[in-house]
């Protein structure tokens, strides 16, 4: 009998808030849609940082733009730290070699 995958962590959550999961073999169509969606994160997350760098730059930013640009990035760096980890834990353990 062979070993059942390791369920993949999904780049969204429910409408409550809930993590999802999804058992499979990374081929199907539900896996696609998540690659996708963690490179559109992740290139959002890219071009953000550059936006920031961008805004920082500037001599005199109010406060609403600060905290605009901080709930900004704390989104993108939580989008980001989902896609490392769902990528980290489907790389297997330190010292695996992948079948």
């Amino acid at each position: 009998m062979s070993e059942s995958p390791e369920p993949r962590l999904l780049p969204w959550v429910t409408p409550e808030g809930k993590t999802c999961f999804l058992l499979g073999d990374g081929k199907g169509y539900v896996s696609r849609v998540a690659n996708r969606i963690e490179a559109v994160q992740l290139d959002m997350a890219d071009r953000l940082a550059a936006h920031a760098d961008g805004m920082l730059g500037e001599p005199k930013l109010s406060e609403r733009e600060l905290r605009s640009l901080a709930g900004h990035l704390t989104r993108a760096l939580r989008d980001v730290r989902r896609v490392a980890v769902s990528r980290g834990a489907r790389l297997g353990e330190p010292g695996d070699v992948p079948g």
